[in-house]
């Protein structure tokens, strides 16, 4: 527990560290995207010289940018990122009534991505140089090279445009969460928690139809990492001497396979699953945009485009941290999972 603990408080130190680095690069990539957000906010509109100043210095705008940077840092600092130059709601508050929905879209790609991807890894190692092994190959190859917004496309033409004319009841939604017939209450934020509970009809069909695209989509260029680095961990470990005594002793193949060979070869998946966690996080931007999915990638788009610095600043920032904390628990595992790395 000792050695758990000392490895807590060396990455703590250096996780305030990469903090910190962060803020700079969040308030500096943002100041660096071109155009005038008061400008933004008046759309078409001709603006009266004076109020643009005015409005300008009302947001700190005018100051110079190591101002405007060190007054961003103390007002993080005290858990404070601001208000939207749009709705003039606190970011915090936007970012957490969206959060719920990139999560649930990210865990449903990471658990179809870990559901395919490691048995097939698996198997391709269990059936090295066989067909199952250069297909498994070809196939996360392709799945790991192909663009997001390209399939997302590919499937909708698919299964909603096409299947529309072939089988119009198997045809899938492309934009939402749920069908604009069904008002479900809010309670989690969680599409399917909240339409199980609502006991309407229909609706938790509703929100699971519309979240098996994007999560098709989403989880595809994940699945192709797990099928590859689970072969390649799986290989390392049935070469080992452990596995040859486990078969000599007469033991099931099923048995050697995933338990002697499978439960030694999850460290590389932990660090895989920690990195395949930001990836959704960061992936999910372009299949939100593509599916019209309300969570924090569209949003991040849409202030993008409105030039809203606020939102820009304290979605990335909440963003990176998240993906922080998640390598901060992935390393804590490995220290829990593998007891060589405690000393």
């Amino acid at each position: 527990m000792a050695a758990v603990l000392a490895t807590l408080a060396r990455r703590l130190a250096l996780a305030l560290v990469v903090f910190l680095a962060l803020t700079l690069l969040a308030f500096s990539m943002v100041h660096l995207i071109p155009g005038d957000p008061v400008q933004r906010m008046a759309g078409e509109r001709r603006l009266d010289p004076a109020f643009h100043a005015e409005t300008l210095h009302r947001l700190g705008l005018d100051q110079p940018l190591h101002d405007q940077y060190g007054r961003f840092l103390w007002r993080t600092i005290h858990l404070d990122l601001g208000e939207s130059f749009i709705t003039h709601e606190p970011v915090s508050t936007e970012f957490g009534r969206l959060f719920p929905a990139t999560v649930e879209l990210s865990l449903a790609a990471l658990l179809w991505a870990s559901a395919l991807g490691v048995p097939a890894g698996v198997l391709a190692a269990v059936r090295r140089g066989g067909w199952i092994d250069r297909t498994v190959g070809g196939v996360a190859l392709v799945a790991f090279s192909m663009p997001v917004f390209w399939w997302g496309l590919l499937l909708i033409m698919a299964f909603a445009v096409g299947m529309r004319e072939l089988a119009p009841a198997l045809a899938l939604p492309v934009a939402g969460r749920v069908a604009l017939e069904f008002d479900v209450p809010v309670r989690s934020g969680f599409m399917l928690v909240d339409a199980a509970l609502g006991g309407e009809p229909g609706a938790l069909r509703s929100a699971a139809s519309h979240l098996v695209l994007p999560a098709i989509v989403l989880g595809t260029g994940p699945l192709a990492v797990f099928a590859r680095m689970t072969r390649g961990a799986m290989l390392d470990v049935l070469n080992e001497q452990f596995v040859r005594t486990a078969q000599a002793k007469g033991l099931t193949e099923r048995r050697v396979i995933w338990v002697h060979s499978f439960s030694n070869a999850l460290l590389p998946l932990l660090t895989v699953t920690g990195i395949m966690v930001g990836s959704l996080l960061s992936g999910a931007v372009f299949t939100e945009t593509i599916f019209s999915w309300p969570g924090v990638g569209k949003w991040l788009i849409d202030a993008i485009s409105r030039r809203d610095y606020p939102v820009l600043q304290g979605g990335l920032l909440i963003t990176a941290t998240l993906m922080i904390a998640v390598n901060l628990v992935v390393d804590v595992l490995y220290t829990l999972v593998d007891p060589r790395l405690r000393h």
